[in-house]
């Protein structure tokens, strides 16, 4: 009897699912007393475990009296694109699962003055621009290289560090993070990691020794793990950055008009049964296939048999020209990359090209070049397919500012892309995925796609707050998402947007919907600045110069400030805009503008996606 009240109690009065409920009538009846205490014991311990927050949360793992008390654990992350924020949620769970105590926080919500009680502390960082933090990690990173920084005598620590090859200062924020614990007198728990842009399997093994190095120096014994499936509503999608989906391309359009030296593609993907959720701010990420013609003249410059085959780690042996077109960078050169190829040539020069006293040369020749130039400069056909396949890096995903509103577009994602087509050194340069899409894609064609998301480019929380939308070019991608949800969800706060180009007449991107959006009130004021309509150049730091006053007025009612594009020039320009109005209409100093701008950043109310 006392069985069957159980079963009636489990399956019409209690929040668990069928299976559930099947599943505990089955363990329930056969524990002992003493088993059962543990497990409402476990319960109540477990009940704050379910979720990780954005803010430092301090998780505990359930206690019994055989287990030793473990070391807490402090996980730190700065992340532009999400990447490492991702990854540190990832490296959190695994160490809950282990029986850890975790602190989990992007540094830009990490009080420091706590820092010096930390024990054991792994920092996940990417590298933005030239070796420059992340935005949410510009303020931790100055306050560990200041004077304030304390002494890490009994500092534990490991650096795993984000970065792109291509680039110059590769990883140097983790790099920079790396030295100055050492510095103040950390010990490394285990040694840094850096990785480039495929970086899943560095991640894994770098996670995989810190948790050994862990579990050795402490006694920690593994909690029972329970799933609360009975909470969840969404569905998750079996899809992602190792296992993009085959996404049909609805719609494939040129935004540019005729007579335009541009060409800017609209492109309008289905996320049918996908099950992949976005959020306006969110990227998408796109495998692109490199050119056809690079393909075919780096086939030919080798003599290669374009069918021998060669291994590709994950895909097995595959054809030649499909390795070189899907599968392995040939479009951007890398110091590590000439290193390999000096080493497998017998050629003099690109030897002495490698050579320390030869950085500035060798700087030099990278930038504008790719595999084809150094095959036909160095006279490499002597290396085969085996020796070189190998030292040729991953052919990157590329992430592209989603530029719909899923509320607005259920099941569909839209992007603006740019083509990027110039030549250089003699010889016509595509842009990958930017020539991919817009002269080899069909609609109905397919392209591999998984959703990057991006916590710090989100819109406001209070929908009443006023927002601030710069964004040129293709710049102004995120902020026609933003939008879009705005006017389904009906919320009438005030929006700015500035936004510039080359031409009025054939480069001004979305014109109608703009128009429309001021006409119905989504939009508030937009600004434009078209460049080469007038003798004298105009962007969008001009504009927003000419509207200071009201700029600074709509700061002081607490706007936030969104800034999407180029970070090179561009945000650049529009920062010491900012700055210039805060001096200049608000009476600060040049350092008081600047730490009001830091502030700014800190409470999230300037954001910035830019590349």
């Amino acid at each position: 009897m006392e069985r069957c009240r159980c079963v009636v109690l489990l399956e019409t009065n209690s929040p668990f699912t069928k299976e559930q409920a099947d599943l505990l009538n089955q363990v329930v009846p056969t524990l002992t007393e003493s088993q059962k205490a543990w497990l409402s014991g476990y319960l109540a311990a477990g009940a704050s475990v379910a979720t990780v927050s954005d803010l430092p949360t301090t998780v505990a793992a359930p206690q019994t009296p055989e287990q030793t008390v473990s070391k807490d654990i402090t996980v730190l992350f700065g992340s532009q694109t999400g990447n490492c924020r991702s990854l540190a949620s990832s490296l959190t769970d695994k160490l809950q699962a282990q029986g850890f105590q975790v602190t989990f926080s992007s540094m830009n919500d990490f009080k420091t003055n706590t820092l010096k009680k930390v024990e054991n502390l792994l920092l996940l960082v990417s590298t933005h621009g030239e070796g420059d933090p992340p935005d949410d990690a510009l303020t931790f990173y100055e306050f560990v290289n200041g004077k304030r920084a304390p002494k890490f005598d009994h500092l534990k620590y490991s650096v795993l560090g984000l970065g792109d090859l291509s680039y110059e200062f590769y990883c140097q924020t983790g790099k920079d993070f790396d030295a100055r614990f050492e510095e103040l007198g950390g010990t490394r728990l285990t040694a840094r990691v850096d990785c480039d842009v495929d970086y899943d399997d560095d991640a894994a093994e770098w996670m995989d020794k810190v948790l050994a190095s862990l579990k050795e120096a402490t006694s920690v014994a593994a909690p029972v793990t329970i799933s609360d499936a009975a909470g969840q509503t969404d569905i998750a999608s079996e899809y992602s950055r190792t296992n993009p989906f085959q996404a049909e391309v609805l719609e494939n359009l040129n935004l540019n008009g005729r007579g335009s030296d541009r060409e800017t593609r609209h492109l309008e993907i289905s996320l049918e049964g996908s099950n992949l959720r976005y959020s306006p701010g969110d990227s998408l990420g796109i495998f692109p296939q490199n050119h056809p013609q690079l393909v075919e003249d780096v086939l030919a410059a080798l003599k290669w048999d374009a069918n021998e085959l060669v291994t590709i780690k994950k895909a097995g042996e595959v054809p030649l020209k499909e390795a070189l077109q899907r599968h392995v960078e040939v479009t951007v050169l890398t110091k590590p990359l000439l290193e390999n190829l000096a080493s497998l040539s017998s050629n003099a020069e690109l030897q002495e090209l490698v050579k320390p006293e030869q950085a500035e040369k060798m700087r030099e020749y990278i930038h504008g070049r790719d595999l084809l130039d150094v095959i036909e400069d160095y006279k490499l056909q002597a290396i085969t397919a085996k020796e070189l396949i190998p030292v040729l890096r991953k052919l990157p995903a590329r992430l592209y500012s989603i530029s719909s509103s899923p509320e607005a577009y259920p099941e569909e994602v839209h992007l603006t892309v740019r083509k990027v087509d110039y030549e250089s050194h003699g010889r016509q340069r595509y842009g990958v995925c930017s020539s991919h899409t817009a002269d080899h894609l069909e609609e109905d064609g397919t392209l591999p796609v998984y959703i990057q998301h991006n916590p710090n480019f989100k819109l406001p929380a209070n929908p009443d707050t006023p927002m601030i939308m710069i964004g040129p070019g293709t710049g102004v991608a995120p902020f026609r998402a933003f939008l879009g949800e705005k006017e389904e969800s009906g919320d009438n706060s005030r929006t700015w947007l500035f936004f510039g180009d080359r031409h009025f007449s054939t480069d001004f991107l979305y014109q109608v919907e703009w128009q429309r959006w001021l006409k119905e009130g989504v939009l508030t004021n937009m600004d434009v600045a078209f460049s080469r309509d007038s003798a004298e150049k105009v962007y969008v730091q001009h504009r927003m110069l000419e509207r200071g006053k009201e700029l600074y007025e709509w700061l002081q009612d607490g706007a936030v400030v969104y800034v999407c594009g180029d970070e090179k020039q561009m945000a650049h320009d529009v920062h010491n805009a900012l700055a210039t109005i805060l001096e200049t209409e608000g009476g600060l100093s040049k350092e008081a503008a600047e730490a009001y701008l830091q502030e700014m950043q800190q409470e999230k109310r300037y954001q910035r996606d830019v590349y």
